[in-house]
């Protein structure tokens, strides 16, 4: 896989992560990136990821064994028109939309259904563009591959090959079923989230006493509103259908929880929450998804100058990278007073060994 020649039409995130990725596995490859963002490049050729940038689609990629749309839904079907014309036959087209209904029918209509096969890399940040990307953020994430009809089983193969050099999983679904299945577990949690936060900032005082204090579980459970408003628009304007299937369901779901609160049955209630807490346990424990897990732990620690420094110190000393770091006002999920987000689920263990020996009291998260 080291001849390999990699093109890049659009790169923030996903597509800047999945390059670092191909290229800290395969260091030789030949990477060639367009995007309209002219510090995007500059980034790129810079960090030593891309070989060859340029701010136009042309013949450049006539060379490349794959290329990844990796622009904006809005902007994959002009991109698809221009590239159209320097696609080697041989080249395999993907894209990392997490809508795949409507790439498919465009490159149906283009003719291209013979070499492409669509590609969602399950992970995901609240942060997004180029700058954010990082090869780790695809570790043993699903990456899903809806091939077409048309599609040969050795390009299917071959490109599952591919994702595992990147360190994900393959995962091949059919278009239509990934569409239904984001849609719930990716695409309407959004949605909710982001509606969340809308009612509490419209239900708040004029002196801002809930987002004073929105800290603790509400914070943790409405981080994903953070995402890209620009993003989260095209998904919801191409995967409407099942989205608001999703949604009604979700509605209804509300108004028979607002029954039982009216009801207040308790043994209704306590198996309401009871069954999710059960289902949530028995999810896999992995940063699979679409919505990242985040790697943290709480602490107590003495309300002294200096204590939070020490801290940091010591972690840092330790080679421990921290994430982010702050203090936990909002007590009530959480009984610690410092809580400490790390980059790799591997830190929590050994942060917690370091901190417990120096005889600080350990609050890990699931």
């Amino acid at each position: 896989m080291s001849a390999f020649k990699i093109g890049f039409i659009g790169l923030g995130l996903i597509g800047g992560s999945i390059a670092r990725a191909l290229r800290a596995s395969m260091p030789d490859i030949w990477i060639t990136v367009y995007d309209i963002d002219k510090n995007t490049l500059a980034l790129a050729a810079n960090d030593g990821i891309a070989n060859r940038t340029s701010s136009v689609i042309d013949a450049s990629f006539s060379a490349c064994d794959y290329i990844f749309l990796c622009a904006p839904v809005s902007g994959n079907a002009e991109n698809l028109t221009t590239l159209k014309q320097y696609l080697s036959p041989s080249c395999v087209l993907t894209d990392v939309g997490s809508v795949k209904s409507g790439i498919h029918e465009r490159i149906r209509a283009l003719g291209l259904d013979g070499q492409f096969i669509g590609g969602h890399p399950m992970a995901g940040s609240e942060r997004y563009g180029y700058a954010n990307s990082k090869a780790r953020l695809l570790e043993n994430a699903y990456y899903i591959l809806t091939p077409t009809p048309k599609t040969s089983p050795d390009q299917l193969k071959d490109y599952e090959r591919l994702v595992v050099s990147m360190g994900a999983i393959p995962l091949v679904l059919d278009a239509d079923q990934h569409d239904y299945v984001t849609a719930a577990i990716s695409h309407l949690p959004h949605i909710i989230a982001s509606s969340l936060v809308n009612l509490v900032r419209e239900s708040d005082s004029e002196d801002g006493t809930m987002k004073m204090i929105a800290a603790g579980g509400f914070k943790d459970i409405t981080r994903i509103a953070s995402s890209s408003p620009d993003m989260w628009q095209q998904i919801c304007l191409t995967n409407t259908d099942n989205i608001v299937r999703l949604l009604d369901h979700y509605i209804e779901a509300l108004s028979t929880v607002r029954d039982k609160l009216n009801g207040r049955d308790a043994r209704v209630l306590y198996d309401f929450f009871n069954n999710a807490r059960m289902y949530r346990d028995s999810f896999i424990e992995a940063s699979s998804g679409p919505i990242k897990k985040s790697y943290s732990l709480t602490i107590d620690i003495a309300d002294e100058t200096g204590a939070l420094a020490s801290i940091a110190t010591m972690l840092a000393l330790n080679n421990i990278s921290i994430k982010n770091i702050g203090i936990v006002h909002n007590r009530e999920l959480e009984e610690g007073a410092l809580r400490i987000e790390f980059y790799e689920e591997k830190d929590i263990a050994s942060a917690s060994q370091i901190l417990q020996s120096r005889g600080y009291t350990i609050h890990a998260k699931k």
